[in-house]
């Protein structure tokens, strides 16, 4: 195949999974009323292959969000409540010993789905949340000496309510880390409010939904986002980033190398989403805070600087190449 067919095949591919956001973006902005930005920020996380983390106050539209998401991009969904008597075993699955045969065999989990929401997620316990680890980084579960392998693609959301609530217990920094976003919702603007007031239940319209994907369509979405092509002086800028978390004296640790290769990979999907052939410097300001806030801690108690406002005064300080 010639350099110039090559091309042209990449650009329609590039095309089509642009076509395909934006439909999903779309599609999930009729539910999900006046917060398209966090929406898009959703859809990039999925198509950048990562896990997503909504955290914010019950009520404004996480769990819609997640199910939305499932809907329009045509996956196999389950939710799992998370609350503090969960047990892994409720998640992962369970090896029951059948007598007709003399062995055990394994019946899976809710866990094993292409898109999980683990609603409320710092609900449970540390030993519940820690059945999505290995999930999370590999694709599997090991349980009894045997290892599962899990759907693909394969997806977690996570809700989460805000750490100061009762009966929560913080996600630990190896879990966050695995979570490539993290966006609120937030409450909505008054306009917008009235006409959730007037409208039709969100829950209802969410029948209405059409896939615009399903998962092996939308894995192949996920190869063609790769291609988006990220130039050496943007790599430079993500690593001067990335550099600034871990010499910053305001910050406890830095972001690590798997949170920078998630930084690329959200860039190039949100520049796809822009309809950009390569990433550009808005792009990786456009997910930086989403990417790299909720892997942040400061290190000064007294300043009580938000992990947001430390990755927004990161952007502002590191110029652009």
């Amino acid at each position: 195949m010639t350099d110039s067919v090559t091309r042209l095949v990449d650009h329609d591919r590039l095309a089509h999974a642009r076509s395909v956001a934006d439909a999903a973006v779309d599609s999930i902005s009729q539910i999900i009323l006046g917060k398209e930005q966090e929406v898009r920020l959703a859809v990039a996380c999925l198509l950048a292959g990562g896990h997503l983390l909504i955290e914010d106050v019950p009520g404004v539209g996480k769990t819609l969000l997640a199910r939305a998401l499932a809907l329009t991009l045509g996956l196999d969904y389950r939710r799992v409540q998370f609350t503090s008597d969960l047990l892994p075993a409720d998640i992962v699955g369970v090896s029951i010993f059948e007598q007709s045969s003399g062995s055990f065999s394994f019946q899976p989990g809710p866990l094993f789905a292409q898109l999980v929401l683990a609603d409320e997620v710092n609900r449970a316990t540390p030993k519940a949340q820690s059945a999505l680890l290995e999930a999370m980084e590999e694709n599997q579960v090991s349980i009894d000496g045997a290892t599962h392998q899990l759907p693909e693609p394969f997806f977690v959301i996570a809700t989460q309510n805000p750490n100061h609530q009762i009966g929560t217990f913080p996600l630990p920094e190896s879990q966050l880390d695995r979570f490539l976003m993290r966006i609120g919702l937030g409450y909505p603007d008054p306009a917008l409010e009235r006409e959730l007031l007037k409208g039709m239940d969100r829950r209802e319209l969410l029948q209405q939904i059409t896939p615009v994907s399903h998962g092996t369509e939308l894995m192949e979405l996920q190869r063609a986002a790769r291609q988006v092509h990220a130039a050496e002086p943007l790599l430079d800028y993500a690593q001067a980033l990335v550099a600034a978390t871990r010499n910053s004296p305001d910050m406890e640790c830095g972001l690590s190398p798997r949170a920078a290769v998630d930084l690329i990979n959200a860039s190039r999907c949100w520049a796809l989403l822009g309809g950009h052939r390569g990433v550009r410097p808005e792009d990786i300001k456009a997910v930086f805070v989403a990417v790299a806030a909720h892997r942040l801690r400061g290190t000064d108690p007294l300043r009580q600087a938000s992990p947001e406002t430390l990755a927004q005064e990161l952007l502002d300080r590191i110029p652009v190449p």
